[in-house]
């Protein structure tokens, strides 16, 4: 597979060149290493286009999943405590996961609820998801959990991996597709969501 096209959102990819030009060269050989046609196993079921071959998602992530994997990016997990005030969690957002119960508990709340957020690949504090899931997926990861994993100070920028529209149409409905979520994040303006990302558009 290729990069076809990419968006830098707030400085993703110049942080890249400057600061890690060899893992930015380890993700595009990752992709380049996929051939997509292996992955066209997908028989529809779909009215509009029953009995046609279509990319599996799932073989496509796993494929992925295992090139990632033999470069030594692993899964990281970002654990913590979950408040409605704003305050608190404007002053926990950079405290260790048990400083930040200990805080809720000094501040009267007898129950503090933990959570965590689950990134694919991380590597030196770049985090990377390849998408081939329903859009909600997508937003997740571009509008939440980049986001929270930025703040929290595990990583620096945040990639996503996602199919061009051209690929897209050649896969189940409601998957995903670059230019519709890089329109969503242009819509919401230059600044938002306020972490640093490259979202990478493939093709076969």
């Amino acid at each position: 597979m290729e990069i076809s096209q990419k968006y830098s959102h707030l400085n993703g990819e110049e942080y890249l060149t400057v600061h890690h030009i060899d893992l930015y060269d380890e993700i595009i050989g990752v992709i380049s290493n996929i051939d997509a046609d292996y992955f066209m196993t997908k028989k529809s079921k779909e009215k509009t286009m029953k009995g046609k071959m279509l990319y599996s998602p799932v073989a496509l992530n796993r494929e992925f999943n295992k090139h990632f994997r033999q470069k030594g990016w692993g899964e990281s997990r970002y654990r913590y405590y979950v408040t409605t005030e704003r305050k608190y969690m404007e002053e926990m957002i950079t405290m260790e996961y048990q400083e930040q119960k200990a805080f809720l508990i000094s501040k009267g709340v007898n129950q503090p609820i933990s959570s965590y957020k689950q990134t694919d690949f991380v590597k030196d504090k770049i985090a990377v998801e390849v998408q081939f899931g329903k859009y909600a997926f997508v937003a997740f990861d571009l509008f939440v959990k980049h986001l929270l994993f930025y703040s929290g100070g595990l990583i620096n920028v945040g990639i996503e991996i996602l199919p061009t529209k051209v690929i897209q149409s050649q896969m189940s409905s409601g998957v995903a597709y670059y230019e519709g979520e890089v329109y969503n994040i242009l819509r919401h303006g230059r600044s938002n969501p306020p972490v640093p990302m490259l979202i990478l558009g493939i093709e076969a």
